[in-house]
């Protein structure tokens, strides 16, 4: 009787061991929410003008994305370097918003003037443009499966595999035990 109260205690003792693993790793991921334009804010918010990324190299090209123009309004971008680059343009969608695509030739650092043609809205960034080129990694060490990102986590295939095999150890101890005391049971009745 002792012996199965031990083979018990072992069987739900791994079990209760092996399952949080598991289930944190059968959680459900989240999915991403569908989210909705705000709707447009009175008074009217200043004009913004961003660049994506702020530091580059000659002949790489960055995103110019501008927000709080009229809607369809045509804006003119002055390019500001030494020496002057010509304007480019860019139309707004109907949310007063556009991004425009840029390519610096030479080096420097650029302030990028929006000018909305109608509304007369203005928003400024700046751009720092390296003329080095970029230098080419060298590998110290051979990349871990296909990449060079170091490995940091596991996944719940071993944790799977060791706790199944725990509790299907303590299934066929219990059943086992069933068997010889049941044994045991007939021959004390003969």
């Amino acid at each position: 009787m002792r012996l199965s109260r031990i083979i018990m205690a072992l069987t739900v003792g791994l079990a209760v061991v092996a399952v949080p693993t598991v289930a944190a790793a059968a959680q459900p991921q989240p999915t991403p929410s569908v989210t909705t334009q705000p709707p447009t804010d009175y008074p009217p918010q200043p004009p913004v003008l961003t660049v994506t990324p702020t530091t580059v190299y000659v002949n790489e090209t960055v995103q110019l994305r501008g927000a709080g123009f009229g809607p369809g309004e045509i804006v003119d971008i002055s390019i500001q370097v030494n020496p002057v680059l010509p304007s480019i343009t860019a139309t707004a969608n109907g949310d007063g918003r556009f991004t425009r695509s840029y390519t610096p030739t030479i080096e420097g650092t650029y302030t990028f003037t929006a000018v909305g043609r109608d509304t007369g809205r203005t928003a400024s960034t700046t751009l720092r443009v390296l003329k080095k080129v970029k230098p080419t990694p060298s590998p110290t060490k051979w990349p871990h499966k296909g990449g060079w990102l170091p490995v940091t986590g596991d996944d719940a295939g071993t944790p799977l595999k060791v706790g199944g095999g725990l509790v299907g150890a303590g299934a066929v101890l219990m059943l086992l035990t069933l068997a010889w005391r049941r044994k045991a049971r007939m021959g004390e009745g003969s």
